[in-house]
């Protein structure tokens, strides 16, 4: 048995109490609140029938789970599709119920099927997900990982093996590189440290190199200099020993959605849609960015009259900051933000230039001296943005989106910074929960444009949950 598939089977079986626990607490409990608790567990009448028919949905429910493949260890601790695969069981087990019942002139009670599907699916979900998070500390400290050897030319390696070590919770572990057509046969990979084991061409020298390394999944990358057919015996052989193949194309910050799959003349073929706000979806944003920025208005209030209030009693001075930055496609708006700093901040700026902890075009001061005691607050808390809400009302800004820059950070942009444009700048985005002011110029402009490549109102909403979690941790925020 290969190394790593310890921890897949002790993923597996945690995965299979959890769902067989969660499962039998949502049937129980929609039974008991339906028809109540008989001490022999039974009721009058023909209701008896629902304690076997609980047992079998029970059954039935955690079997569906494992033909589903939601508790496979390729789609544990990163991604979707965990999440996708139960609730794609359980909907389709409560269909085929709900089918039945009526092809068969069956009464189901309504009430019993109402409790138990939304509370499993719920709680499924949670059980995946707290699981989910114990995988992902045991994955920080390079436990649960896939030992993954790379195939491919040095750069892809050095790429992929970069990516993979920053995305831990994916749970890949690269630890060494093979190099087909290359002239290197062994030694160190310089830009990614793993060592090289050869390469050779041949199906029988990269099998002795995965036994040498102990590696039980296989990734190869851009740059592979193989033969289809020797790529397709080596695929053969590294199936009958259960070892992984990923193959790892050239395409970088694509999300899942925009890639679809077709198989032509036994090719598959990978297709990479690009988002658009044009038409439904961006009617849909524009629709969401309004009705969630009035309801956040009404409740936030009372928050922004004590901010307005404290801010006022603290300086004289307007309470609202109002700067220029540059919207969709270039065009300037007014961006409003409750006053952190003292009345003069902006010509005050040139002194303090060259102290900027930034590293690229970004000012930014850990303890900049022109934020006040009251702005020190509400900048921990993000609550110096709520003004921002009014912007996304009127239609300046959206709910998220990139971080709106100022005229003398776009007048400096690189040509392909400049794709931050095509959409409304964002109360929130990918940079407010991926670190906040910690981020690098680089990072910033990477999770900017990852965005604009990858937009969609499912991503929205996650990002807006996230927001209110490093928003209450006030981490990066100064």
């Amino acid at each position: 048995m290969p190394a790593g598939t310890d921890w897949r089977a002790r993923s597996s079986r945690r995965l299979r109490i959890v769902d067989a626990f969660v499962v039998v607490w949502a049937v129980a409990g929609a039974f008991t609140i339906r028809f109540g608790v008989e001490p022999n567990f039974l009721v009058a009448g023909q209701e008896p029938n629902y304690a076997w028919l609980s047992v079998a949905l029970a059954v039935v429910w955690w079997l569906m789970l494992g033909a589903w493949n939601s508790r496979q260890p390729r789609v544990l601790g990163a991604g979707p599709d965990e999440y996708k695969r139960v609730a794609a069981a359980s909907l389709w087990l409560f269909g085929l119920i709900a089918i039945v019942s009526y092809v068969l002139h069956i009464d189901t009670a309504r009430g019993y099927v109402g409790v138990a599907l939304p509370v499993g699916v719920v709680g499924l979900l949670l059980g995946r997900w707290l699981v989910r998070q114990h995988l992902n500390v045991t994955r920080q400290s390079g436990h649960s990982m896939s030992r993954l050897l790379i195939l491919g030319g040095p750069s892809a390696v050095a790429h992929l093996s970069a990516s993979l070590v920053r995305a831990k919770h994916a749970g890949y572990l690269p630890i060494a590189a093979y190099t087909p057509g290359t002239h290197t046969d062994t030694g160190i990979e310089p830009e990614s440290g793993l060592p090289v084991l050869g390469s050779t061409p041949d199906v029988r020298t990269i099998i002795a190199s995965i036994d040498a390394c102990g590696a039980d999944a296989v990734a190869v990358s851009a740059g592979v200099q193989l033969h289809p057919q020797t790529l397709r015996h080596l695929g053969w052989e590294l199936a009958s020993r259960n070892v992984g193949l990923i193959m790892a194309p050239a395409l970088t910050d694509i999300a899942g959605p925009r890639i679809h799959t077709q198989q032509v003349a036994g090719l598959p073929l990978i297709h990479v849609t690009t988002p658009t706000l044009d038409g439904g979806q961006g009617v849909a944003k524009r629709l969401f960015d309004v009705l969630a920025s009035a309801l956040i208005i009404v409740i936030a209030s009372p928050a922004m009259l004590t901010v307005a209030l404290l801010i006022r009693m603290e300086s004289r001075g307007s309470v609202l900051f109002k700067q220029q930055r540059v919207g969709m496609e270039g065009q300037r708006f007014e961006m409003l933000k409750f006053r952190s700093m003292v009345v003069d901040a902006e010509q005050r700026l040139t002194e303090l230039a060259e102290l900027s902890d930034g590293d690229g075009l970004l000012f930014k001061m850990k303890n900049d001296p022109r934020v006040t005691r009251v702005g020190k607050f509400i900048r921990r808390f993000s609550l110096d943005e709520l003004p921002q809400l009014f912007n996304v009302f009127i239609g300046s800004m959206s709910l998220v989106g990139p971080r709106p820059p100022l005229p003398s950070e776009v007048a400096a942009y690189e040509h392909d910074v400049r794709r931050r444009l095509l959409v409304k700048p964002g109360l929130t985005g990918l940079w407010q929960v991926s670190g906040r002011s910690n981020l690098s110029w680089q990072d910033s402009v990477r999770l900017d444009l990852y965005y604009v490549e990858n937009w969609s109102l499912a991503g929205d909403l996650m990002i807006l949950l996230k927001t209110f979690r490093a928003v209450f941790r006030g981490a990066g925020a100064y």
